[in-house]
This record gives C-alpha cells, structure tokens and sequence, in this order.
C-alpha cells in the first residue's frame, strides 16, 4: 500500500493534462480500495496493445499511458527508420479523438511522421492505411466490443497486422524505463499541424479502402435490390463505411438503426455494445415488427466484428460467429468454383477454436486449412507470409469464432466493412434461388456434419480476478480430466509449452505454433473443451465443440459438454 500511495501522490501532484483526472484523484483520496485498483500495477502493453477502464492512474487508461505507449512505440519506429511514419486511428469511444491526439502529437515530437483520419473510423481502415500511406506503425484507439468504460490502444507493425511479441517487448521495455511525467516528449497538434509533421490522411485512403472491398466481390453481376437489410453500427464507425460499400454494389433497401446510428461512447441503448449478444439486435428488431427485413446486421464500434439475424418463418434467428463463417467459406468456395475465379490451391485460414467444420468443406473444393493460434494477427501473418512468396491470390477466407472474417488482402485484421458486404451478397443470390441463409445452413450441416459449437466467458476483474483466472490454469494443468461428460479425453494440449499428449499412447508431441496460454481436452467422438484467458479483457473463455450424428443430438451434447465444461472451471 506504501507504493500505491507514493504513486498517488506523484499523480495527484503532477497529472494536470486532463481535469477528469484531477477531479477523481481528488475522489479516491479517501478510497483505499479504487486507489489500490488504479495503482497496483502498470496496465500492461502487449500484442494487442493496451486495453483498459478509462481514468487516473498506472493501471487506467488515460492521456499519460497513452503518452509512454506513444513513446515506447516512437522509439521502436526510430529503431528501424530515421525517417519513420505512422497512422493513427480512432473509435466512438470515450476520450478516443483526445487520445489520438495525444499519441499524435508524442510521434511528432519523436521525428515520427503523423498520418491521422480527421474523423472515426474501424480498424480495419488503419490496417488499410498503415499498407497504403507505407507506414512503419499504426495505432487505433479503441476498446472494440467492451463496455463503456472501457478504451483501448491497438499497435500495428508496417505490414498492417498487431504486433509481434518482440516489437512489443521492445515497446514494452521502453515503457518501463520512461517517466511518466518528465520522459515522454509532445508536440502541441495543432503546431505539428502547422509545420507538416503532423497531417490529416486524405479522402483518397478512404476510396481506395471501398475499392479494394468492392474488388473482393464473387459474384459481381449479381442484382442486390431485392434485399431489405436493417443495419445498426451500434454508435460506432461502421455508420459512414458499411452504407457506402451496400450502396455501391446495389444493396438500396437499407434502413438505419436511428437510435444507434451516431456516434456515442456511452452507448446507451446497448451497454456491451458487441453483436456477439442478443442485445445488439433489440432496436434493430424493434424497426423490424413493423418493417420485416431478410437480415438485420450490427457491426461492433470499430466495425471489426459483424453479427446478424436473419428473418426465417416470420422470425428473427441469431447467427453465431461460427455459422456466419461456415456461410461464407461455402458461398465463396462453391460461387468461386461455378464461376471459374477459384485458384488452384486455395487456403483458408481459421484459429484453433473455431469451427472445425471448416475442414470438411474446404475439403470439398481441395482447399487448405491453416490453423493459428487465437487473435487475428495470426490470421494477419499467414496472408503477409502468402504475399512474401506472391501467393495471395490463394488465399479467400479468414475468420475466427469470435465474429472476425477478411476476405481479401486489403487488411491484416478482421474487417465487419467487407463482411457486411459479402453476407449481403450471399443472403441476395441464395434469395434469388429461394433460400434464406438459416435454410442455406441448415443444409451445410446436413451435407457436412453436425458440429456445434457454444463460447462462455466468465469475468473476474481486478487483482482477485486475475488470480483466480490464473488458479484456474494451474488448476487444470494439474488435474487434467480423463473423460469429461463421460467422454473419454483422447488428447491434451498444452499450447502454453506446446506439448501435445495422446492419452492412448503415452506420446508426446511438440504442437508448431508459438506458446500460447490455453488448454485443448480433444475426445474420443471428436468434439472438444478449450480453455483460455482472454488477452483484452479479464475473462476467461470455454470453447464448445460437439460433434454427433443428428442436429438433436449435436444441441443436446453441446449443451451436456458446457455444464461439464463449466463445473471443470470451477465457476
């Protein structure tokens, strides 16, 4: 508590920059508890950047960890170019343009050229931008799908995916060595504005963007002005980019969710704003009593992640991440071959807890299946690794579970902007043959098999939070199940030293991805229990699995794995 206190009084002294923060120092003076929260640690940088409850303090985001972030990352650029650049990006979020600005202006002092977006936009258009404008770095504020109180700070290497773990090390490093207060150099904006070191990124970017979208297109002579859509971006950046790209390519029967079309931080008609939950879908619903649409679409405020319902029997069925991406790869797969536009030796890109019916249709059309680890910058590096040997045209999908798909090569990270557009694309020609989407799966897991799959999080937050999320890794480590629902456990990964276990052998074998802090149970029927902690959030997640003969006995074995799944956890 000594330290804590020693670091609150350093803060309440000399953080000045932002009048919130001083007026919730003020606040938690007499709070052990909020103080010890805020000053127990540092808030951690990593792959995924930061990500953090907004306020005062080591262990909040505000304008001074954003600053030394800023800073750790300037030096990195400064490290591999002495005349480095960067683009920034910024979300709907509370305080996101401020800390742009920030990080802004902290590059500009450091030699780095700026390129900032002058308004919000996804994060897939940073991505863009980084490849476009041949930048060194890139960052986007934003927290994607948590709560309000919640922001965030996503680092970009110069291909366009997050960073690797040493270029985040390298940050991370600097970091630690940098002082809060004295050590991190700013330029005011508006001088860097004034002497070109800071520079607004042009229209052009945000063209270039859609026509590379509209390019990934499979069926292009295909008319959409049959089909009705209801969009909502959730108070986020998808609003201005996803109608864009329906207009373009003939999607005009779109209507808006009004009352979550502009931008709003506090997003207060959905407090989780991530189109994973049904929540995203209740004012899309409200308008669809009245209005029926074929498919209501929600994309999360950085417009990376895109969810939907679609209209079957008169009601409104919510797609999983999983079967929106099974939709996908068999639309592109089977369109791409009766069209002739299907390359020799495709690859697909999934993570290890998604689907694995993917497998089996990619089978189908001799395509590749290239299995990461979880986290899109996976997905991100195997398309930069087919560019590297002019092999891009191979590749046609990634997704993860998690509502995360990229088609195309565009981008390194999941793009909701080009997913809106090809699920409006497959929901109008299968309309055109007569089918709705819940009827075109209905038919893929008939022809493929029945695997279904189910994610739950459970959320500890704070110092007790992250120990018990911890204990229960150790916990399962130690005591891995010999069966789980009476299904006997065949195989046991440990990704976190890459070792794999075959319990009918005895064999050990080195798992060929870098380690990763998950556990896989594999059973003897082929489904599977996966454990980890989430990296942006202090949850930790169970992955569902269940393969079975029949839909009625894939749902109700599922179900069975969950409750055993959960009681392994412990919660």
């Amino acid at each position: 508590m000594n330290d804590v206190k020693q670091f609150f009084e350093i803060w309440k002294e000399k953080a000045v920059k932002d009048g919130d923060l001083i007026h919730e120092l003020c606040a938690m003076e007499n709070n052990d508890n909020e103080m010890t929260e805020a000053f127990y640690t540092n808030l951690e940088f990593g792959t995924a950047g930061l990500r953090g409850i907004i306020g005062a303090g080591t262990n909040r985001l505000n304008v001074y960890t954003i600053g030394k972030a800023s800073q750790g990352l300037a030096a990195y650029i400064n490290s591999i170019n002495n005349n480095g650049s960067v683009a920034i990006a910024y979300d709907s979020r509370i305080k996101s343009d401020l800390f742009a600005k920030t990080a802004a202006e902290v590059f500009a002092a450091n030699g780095v050229k700026v390129y900032i977006y002058k308004e919000l936009m996804p994060t897939p258009m940073l991505s863009f931008a980084v490849r476009y404008l041949k930048c060194d770095a890139g960052v986007v504020v934003t927290a994607s799908h948590n709560p309000s109180k919640y922001n965030g700070y996503k680092a970009y290497d110069s291909t366009g995916c997050q960073l690797c773990p040493e270029a985040a090390d390298f940050v991370l490093d600097i970091m630690n060595k940098v002082d809060t207060f004295e050590g991190v150099k700013s330029l005011d904006f508006d001088e860097g504005i004034k002497s070109g070191k800071i520079e607004y990124i042009s229209d052009d970017v945000y063209n270039a963007f859609l026509d590379s979208i509209e390019n990934v297109r499979v069926s292009k002579d295909l008319d959409l002005s049959n089909l009705s859509v209801i969009y909502s971006p959730l108070h986020g950046t998808g609003n201005k980019p996803v109608r864009d790209i329906l207009k373009r390519i003939g999607v005009s029967n779109v209507t808006v969710v009004k009352s979550e079309e502009l931008p709003n931080g506090n997003f207060p008609t959905c407090p989780y704003p991530n189109p994973e939950t049904p929540d995203a879908f209740v004012e899309a619903k409200k308008i669809a009593e009245n209005n029926p649409a074929d498919i209501l679409i929600a994309t999360d405020p950085d417009c990376d992640r895109v969810g939907i319902a679609v209209r079957n029997n008169g009601e409104y069925t919510l797609f999983s991440g999983n079967d929106v991406g099974v939709l996908m790869l068999n639309y592109i797969l089977s369109r791409r071959k009766a069209l002739g536009t299907l390359p020799q030796n495709p690859i697909t890109v999934k993570t290890i807890v998604t689907t694995e019916l993917v497998k089996n249709i990619a089978n189908k059309y001799g395509c590749k299946v290239i299995e990461v680890l979880t986290g899109f910058k996976f997905i991100g590096e195997q398309i930069t690794l087919l560019a590297d040997n002019n092999e891009s045209n191979r590749y046609v999908l990634g997704f993860e579970e998690s509502y995360g798909y990229l088609a195309g090569d565009h981008a390194r990270d999941k793009d909701a902007v080009v997913a809106s557009m090809l699920i409006c694309e497959m929901a109008a020609y299968y309309k055109s043959i007569g089918k709705n989407l819940a009827e075109v799966l209905e038919d893929i897991y008939n022809e493929f098999g029945f695997c279904y799959c189910v994610q739950k999080s459970f959320t500890f937050e704070g110092i007790t939070g992250m120990a018990k999320i911890a204990s229960i890794m150790d916990n399962l480590r130690n005591n891995v199940p010999k069966s789980i629902s009476d299904i006997k456990v065949s195989v046991f990964k440990d990704f976190g030293i890459s070792v794999s276990t075959d319990f009918d052998s005895g064999e050990k074998t080195e798992i060929e991805l870098p380690k990763s802090n998950v556990l896989g149970f594999y059973l003897e029927d082929g489904s599977s229990v996966i454990v980890r902690p989430s990296g942006t959030e202090p949850k930790i997640k169970i992955y569902i699995g269940a393969i079975a003969e029949t839909d009625k006995k894939a749902t109700e074995k599922r179900a069975t794995l969950l409750s055993y799944g959960t009681k392994l956890l412990g919660v």
